[in-house]
């Protein structure tokens, strides 16, 4: 099989695994993902751009947060089905150790990046594929992902009574159930800071200054000013 072939086999799959997922974690954010990661791997020249592909198209195959917290059933669900189509190991091993290191949350604990990788890490291939996946994160898109998923769970969105926790654990991160706004303090105005490479820096700055533009907007209406 072909490495395209291999792709257009993993879109299926993703596709089909993820109907009916949260509007802000289903087969249309993957796609920005992707595409957002090619567009960036393109500046890299490096990069193996069959790995980002593959990972960038499987990153969230199951998000632990709709799986109750459990983060091994994404990278062995990436694994068992790029083993049917024939990956190589060493291919699937550096998909899987992107899967498993490209969550904002395992920043916030330094010891749960995975340091039993089979494979050479894949420094760069995992910052291309990071940096897509925050960048969906930010600006328009990101503003109505993250309101999306406060509207999935419930949450108010804002509390002026209930400050954003600017020191948060991992564990603190992943149980939180903050208002929607608190979320921007918590975590998305300090993606852009978090970027690695130096073409996805230019897009991150533009979506970050939009998202402070509509913050300044939001305290306004909630205000009552006109």
């Amino acid at each position: 099989m072909t490495a395209q072939e291999i792709i257009v086999q993993t879109i299926d799959f993703v596709k089909t695994t993820l109907q009916g997922a949260e509007g802000g974690h289903d087969w249309w954010h993957i796609a920005r993902v992707w595409s957002l990661a090619k567009t960036i791997a393109e500046k890299e020249a490096a990069a193996n751009i069959f790995v980002v592909e593959l990972a960038a198209l499987l990153h969230d195959i199951a998000d632990s947060k709709f799986h109750g917290g459990d983060e091994s059933i994404a990278p062995k669900k990436a694994a068992d089905f790029l083993a049917t189509l024939g990956v190589a190991p060493a291919i699937i091993a550096q998909v899987v150790y992107i899967i498993n290191n490209i969550s904002f949350k395992n920043s916030l604990d330094k010891n749960s990046l995975d340091k039993t990788a089979a494979a050479p890490l894949p420094m760069l291939e995992l910052q291309i594929v990071q940096d897509a996946d925050r960048l969906d994160a930010i600006g328009a898109v990101g503003i109505a992902r993250c309101f999306n998923y406060g509207g999935f769970k419930n949450r108010e969105l804002y509390n002026p009574n209930i400050p954003p926790n600017l020191n948060l654990s991992k564990e603190a991160y992943k149980n939180s159930t903050a208002p929607t706004i608190n979320h921007f303090y918590e975590k998305l105005l300090l993606l852009k800071d978090k970027i690695n490479t130096p073409a996805a820096k230019i897009i991150a700055q533009q979506r970050h200054e939009f998202m402070e533009l509509f913050l300044t907007q939001f305290y306004r209406e909630w205000q009552g000013e006109r």
